[in-house]
């Protein structure tokens, strides 16, 4: 049995439908997120002071802040499967609020350490935002719902570079001390992400005709999976190529953004003798960049599957892999101010797209497992995360070298697109999915203001 009830177009500024109550949630929980996630990030360099961080140790806790969100988001999606997305939202804000809030109290590397390892659990929203608008939306506009939902989330990652900064300033205009200063503007973002998860609760449902339990009861839906029903949907996703192949596309592309969003103010404090604020607008336009560029990514997805079905989405995502690495490299050898930014921007802008039209393929892949595809696949970008976290950790490699070496292994990661494939039967059953879901009037990609 499908979900029933799916919209066909995205209208922007209803609230009415519970498709766009959910989308605009999702995207905005997925957001305020990011504030408790990355919210230290534009303040490490008065962190580091403060706690005498060497930059191995900064790096740890980079790695620590992503690392946990790989078990995590694996977690969420099995999750979403049995409870439903929007029960599993409201748990993962209110319980991440804690150590958001709590991270004031280090006073150590060990115990910071810990904080932002437990903080990094709340990076898991992004599967649920996936999660909740793949069952909202119909194929026509599944890529572009998806990719916008997550693309104005991670506008969170430049908001938050930019806001976080003046919350700091803020509060130190209150006479307060910069040792204190950075450990009460992290209880800001605790106390909104609780109230959110409250919010997510009361004004959403799970799918378009009712939650998951009512669907139940009504016959709609199968039985909620017991832990070996879980286990096979699992199960189900880590046994196929495509997704271990999108796991590592996704690495490659959101795995970069989250190296970024941790490093890019440090990188413009340090190596253009800039001061923190401005540091700190800098990087934040990167993330910025999510209020149009991951969208972008979706709509050509769902553009491209017009003419070329499933593969069109495919290809259009190798391209989007490659000039991101091109980009990336490009990037690195930046040692002017206006030429970093720039080429940054177009870095972002490709990064971001490809972001967007990784889940425009995921919702295709396995149906019955969504929640374990979309977590996988998710995962993916913490793990890339990690990866990458290990090149800007050494003392002896500059981040220069770093965003150099990263880059060349975006472009390689590109290729594992060519292991996603598609049988004739499902790339002809999406096809008049998609033509039945379009229709004549709404079109590939429908985005509407009312």
């Amino acid at each position: 049995m499908e979900i029933l009830g799916k919209a066909n177009r995205i209208r922007l500024l209803s609230f009415n439908t519970p498709q766009m109550r959910a989308f605009h949630f999702s995207w905005f929980a997925f957001h305020l997120c990011f504030f408790g996630w990355f919210g230290i990030a534009p303040l490490m360099a008065v962190v580091r002071d403060d706690l005498g961080l060497t930059k191995t140790q900064i790096g740890n806790t980079i790695i620590a802040s992503v690392a946990i969100t790989v078990i995590v988001r694996l977690a969420i999606g099995v999750l979403c499967d049995k409870i439903g997305p929007r029960k599993a939202y409201t748990w993962l804000l209110c319980l991440g609020s804690l150590p958001v809030m709590a991270i004031g109290l280090a006073d150590s590397f060990e115990t910071f350490l810990l904080a932002r390892l437990a903080i990094g659990a709340i990076g898991a929203s992004f599967v649920i935002t996936q999660y909740h608008t793949s069952v909202m939306f119909a194929p026509n506009v599944v890529g572009t719902a998806n990719a916008t939902s997550a693309g104005w989330g991670n506008l969170g990652g430049g908001t938050t570079q930019i806001l976080m900064p003046l919350v700091f300033s803020g509060i130190l205009m209150l006479g307060v001390s910069e040792t204190l200063g950075w450990r009460l503007a992290m209880v800001v973002p605790g106390i909104v992400l609780f109230l959110t998860g409250i919010a997510y609760y009361r004004f959403t449902q799970d799918a378009p005709n009712g939650n998951f339990d009512e669907l139940r009861a009504r016959g709609e839906l199968p039985p909620a999976s017991g832990e070996h029903g879980m286990r096979q949907s699992f199960a189900a996703a880590a046994k196929d190529v495509r997704v271990w192949a999108l796991f590592v596309v996704y690495a490659a592309c959101f795995g970069v953004e989250l190296t970024i969003n941790n490093i890019a103010a440090i990188y413009f404090f340090d190596n253009f003798d800039l001061t923190l604020a401005t540091a700190g607008m800098i990087a934040g336009l990167f993330g910025l960049m999510n209020l149009f560029a991951r969208t972008l990514g979706g709509i050509f997805s769902d553009l491209f599957a017009r003419s070329g079905g499933l593969k069109g989405r495919v290809r259009w995502l190798f391209i989007a892999m490659l000039c991101e690495g091109i980009a990336l490299m490009f990037f690195s050898q930046m040692h002017v101010l206006a030429l970093a930014i720039g080429i940054m921007l177009v870095f972002s802008l490709f990064v971001q797209m490809a972001e967007g039209a990784t889940f425009g393929v995921v919702p295709f892949i396995n149906k019955k497992a969504l929640g374990a595809v979309a977590g996988i696949v998710g995962a993916g970008g913490n793990a890339g995360a990690v990866a990458a976290g290990f090149l800007f950790r050494s003392e002896a490699l500059s981040y220069q070298q770093g965003l150099f070496y990263l880059g060349m292994a975006v472009i390689i990661a590109a290729l594992c697109c060519l292991a996603v494939r598609f049988s004739e039967a499902t790339e002809a059953e999406e096809a008049q999915a998609y033509t039945d879901a379009a229709g004549e009037e709404t079109g590939a990609g429908a985005l509407s203001l009312r």
